[in-house]
C-alpha cells in the first residue's frame, strides 16, 4: 500500500500549536493595503487560531491522511 502524502497546500499556511490548535496568517494583508483603514490592518497583524470546526480537518490533511 502507498503512503498518504501530505497536502502541501496546507502545509505552507498552517502550523499547529502544542494544545492541537492550528495558527493561519489573517487573509487581506498582502496587498491593497492603501485603502485599508490603520485600525483594520493592525487587527490583521500576527497569526490566529483556526475554529474548531476546520481544526478536525486541517490536522488530517497535515498528518497525510486527507483522502
Amino acid at each position: 500500500m502507498p503512503k498518504q502524502k501530505t497536502h502541501k497546500g496546507v502545509k505552507k499556511r498552517f502550523r499547529t500549536t502544542a494544545k492541537g490548535k492550528v495558527k493561519h496568517r489573517q487573509a487581506g494583508t498582502s496587498h491593497l493595503a492603501a485603502r485599508k483603514t490603520h485600525k483594520r490592518k493592525r487587527n490583521l497583524r500576527g497569526t490566529t487560531t483556526l475554529s474548531d470546526q476546520f481544526t478536525n480537518q486541517i490536522v488530517t490533511m497535515l498528518a497525510g491522511n486527507s483522502y
